[in-house]
């Protein structure tokens, strides 16, 4: 440690303002297609000739977009090489999910309920970009979601803190390895600081107001968990958070992330962000927020062009930034060089980088956590898993069906489609030659109000085939369905249609796609229903009148081999859900953890023209096998406030085939000094079960499970009382039990 801040420490004396101001400037370096128009405020041809005269001038100290191991190590070479200072740039990426090798979206890795499935996909992730040459993710995304109408819901792990944290922890685990520099890692940047998720309305960027039991009850918990697991980065969120812009909030980055948290890292703001302090009405002009975000501890600008923090050497000679807190921002961001091994080998070996991507192990990580990721929410009939010997043709509905682009989702640029396997592809493949396998489209692509802030980059945008005759489509489509012996219906949004601005005021199925579903279920052919989404859609009709729903999300470069996995029971379904999901969107938000409130018993009449009940609960997924839950006890049925009580139960696989079950532990606190929530989950473990197998689960529930902040007294605080424990496969668990907490 000492060696590496004499290092830094020396490398800082020796630098300029500007220099200065360099190190803490990360710039996009976009190369778009030939034609394209910018969808950000930028000059397409001017952008990279900036950039690379700011490498030059050893005034840049980060750039990110680039993922061609070729041209990275030119870019490195321009700031390294006849340098006067010589200091490498970190190169960062957007590995959301995945770099070559495509994972399942993040909501989708939740639903695994899984942390080693997720540590692995990540270490996945990290490795192929560690090779390319990229040091740095942008990922993951912690930020709590109850309002699926918000698009970047696809980014998270959901509605609750306690699984969000514990995803939160792996994924940093599998980007960073076991500690920053780590061989094959990268730097995990947890985002975005703080509250984003809770937009009004849902409408992304849009502001946020959470009171202080809300902030550190249900948003902060994923952030600090995070931090703890050596997190060596952390971006800003877009909004004002309760009338503060987030990157200029002292109290966010300062008070609770470095002085109570204890972060040891940089942070960075996300795009454009510190100069849209000016935009918020918060800063003046550049220069002010320039320096408004240096003061509150925001380390470095992410931004497209004219950075505000090419302004900090005037704020710092006109005394509005303070030349204290420009220095540790440096510092910090110069460590992360050091810790990441920059200094010694700033370039990479691109026969390596292509040895690593071609990697075939890296497509079975992602066939894995596809299978573990897909949620089965209807089985009527046991309809599946299919019978393959008793099948001699399958109907394949549905456009997104055969779309490699979509069924990887939003925020991948560097996959490989060739190596995609669509739905229809896996069907054939694992069908075999002796079943017919067809597909029709039936619908035409819907195409958004207006345009993705990713169709700058050609690929993005869905099409129609040359020449798509929509009614003879449609026709063709329900025609096959009734000569077929069962039909699988892909519907779902287009990938367009989530992510970063991609919120809906709906969450109906876009296009016609209900209109067909209704039509090839009114053919009397057995439908299976596939759903590709990162949120919770209209499914009323379908959950009444299709007899078996499989939600695979956006699984990925495998998602079509892992999606036959699981029709033909290959494998057994065993994700569950990471939100509660509403009927209507009349009735987001909607989440489990609620409190009792007024007249609890009509709870479930808050509306009167629908049921106030959640279609799917939180936590909920069914199997192919069946499980029962016996034998609830408590080690110690009376424990003091610090104490810790372990709770045990007897789960067992009733079916006749081996599955998987999320054994999941609710909590709820009687009385104390607050109203808590009816429910709150505190425990969960995926266990694989043979036919037949029973295993006793133990969950422990400490004094971090129970304590809460209290806003009357605004600290932490572990109550005496009494607490209903229940145990089960979803959120509406009836097999319960209690034990009293006393004083010390």
């Amino acid at each position: 440690m000492e060696t590496i801040q004499s290092q830094v420490d020396e490398l800082i004396t020796q630098m300029t303002p500007a220099e200065k101001a360099g190190q803490l400037t990360q710039y996009f370096y976009f190369r778009l297609p030939a034609g394209a128009e910018p969808a950000l405020d930028f000059d397409a041809e001017e952008q990279p000739r900036m950039v690379e005269s700011a490498l030059r001038e050893g005034v840049a100290g980060s750039l990110l977009f680039v993922t061609d191991p070729a041209e990275i190590n030119r870019l490195q070479r321009l700031a390294v090489d006849g340098n006067r200072l010589g200091i490498p740039v970190l190169f960062g990426f957007d590995v959301i999910h995945g770099l070559r090798t495509i994972l399942p979206v993040p909501i989708a890795m939740a639903a695994s309920w899984d942390p080693q499935t997720i540590e692995r996909g990540q270490s996945v992730a990290a490795r192929e970009a560690r090779a390319v040459g990229i040091h740095w993710t942008f990922a993951p995304m912690v930020d709590i979601a109850r309002d699926p109408r918000w698009g970047r819901i696809i980014e998270g792990a959901g509605e609750d803190p306690y699984l969000g944290a514990a995803v939160a922890v792996a994924q940093v685990r599998g980007f960073q390895g076991g500690e920053l520099g780590a061989p094959e890692s990268i730097i995990a940047g947890p985002k975005h600081f703080a509250g984003y998720g809770g937009a009004l309305g849902g409408r992304d960027y849009d502001e946020v107001n959470l009171s202080d039991s809300e902030l550190w009850n249900v948003y902060f918990p994923p952030f600090k968990a995070a931090v703890e697991a050596g997190a060596g980065n952390v971006m800003t969120a877009y909004m004002d958070l309760n009338g503060i812009p987030a990157a200029g909030s002292r109290w966010l980055f300062t008070e609770v992330l470095r002085d109570t948290w204890g972060f040891k890292g940089f942070v960075v703001s996300d795009a454009n962000v510190v100069r849209s302090l000016v935009t918020h009405g918060f800063a003046a002009d550049l220069i002010d927020a320039a320096a408004r975000a240096v003061n509150a501890g925001v380390d470095m600008e992410m931004a497209v062009a004219d950075p505000a923090y090419a302004h900090l050497p005037e704020a710092l000679e006109s005394g509005v930034a303070s030349e204290q807190a420009v220095d540790a921002s440096v510092r910090r961001v110069l460590e992360a060089k050091v810790r990441m091994g920059l200094f010694e080998a700033p370039y990479i070996d691109e026969d390596l980088a292509r040895e690593v991507l071609a990697d075939p192990a890296h497509r079975e990580v992602a066939r894995v956590a596809a299978q573990r990721s897909a949620v089965l929410l209807r089985n009527e009939g046991g309809l599946l898993p299919l019978d393959g010997g008793g099948l001699r043709s399958i109907a394949v509905i549905g456009p997104l069906a055969d779309s490699k682009r979509d069924i990887l989702g939003p925020w991948v640029f560097d996959y490989d489609l060739d190596e995609t396997v669509s739905v229809v592809e896996g069907i054939r493949a694992r069908a075999g030659e002796g079943v017919r396998v067809d597909h029709a489209r039936g619908v035409p692509v819907v195409q958004r109000v207006f345009p993705s802030l990713f169709n700058m980059f050609g690929w993005n945008k869905p099409e129609d085939p040359e020449g798509f005759e929509q009614e003879a489509e449609f026709q063709q489509a329900v025609d096959l369905a009734r000569g077929a012996d069962v039909v699988v219906v892909v519907v779902g949004e287009w990938q367009n249609m989530i992510g970063e601005a991609a919120s809906r005021s709906s969450l109906e199925l876009p296009g016609r796609q209900r209109e067909l579903l209704q039509a090839v279920v009114g053919t009397g052919t057995p439908v299976v229903l596939l759903v590709m989404n990162g949120r919770p859609l209209d499914l009323r009709w379908p959950a009444e009148h299709v007899p078996a729903i499989l939600d695979i999300w956006y699984p990925g470069t495998q998602g079509g081999a892992a999606a036959a996995d699981l029709l033909f029971g290959d494998v057994s379904p065993g994700g569950k859900l990471p939100f509660t999901w509403p009927r209507t969107v009349g009735q987001v938000p909607m989440v489990y953890a609620h409190t009792r409130s007024h007249e609890p018993e009509n709870q479930e009449r808050r509306y009167w023209d629908e049921d106030s009940t959640p279609l799917f609960p939180f936590g909920y997924g069914l199997s192919y096998g069946r499980f029962e839950y016996a034998n609830l006890t408590v080690e110690q049925p009376v424990i003091t406030t610090g104490g810790t009580v372990t709770v045990s139960v007897e789960v067992t696989n009733t079916g006749d085939r081996e599955a998987d079950e999320v054994v999941q532990l609710y909590l709820h606190q009687r009385f104390g000094s607050a109203s808590r929530p009816v429910r709150e989950l505190k425990g969960f473990r995926r266990v694989t079960l043979a036919a037949g197998e029973s295993r006793v689960v133990e969950l422990p529930v400490g004094p971090n499970e129970r304590r809460y902040w209290n806003a009357a007294v605004r600290d932490w605080v572990i109550d005496s009382s009494i607490f209903d424990v229940w145990v089960g496969g979803d959120s509406t668990a009836q097999l319960s039990t209690r034990f009293e907490v006393t004083k010390e």
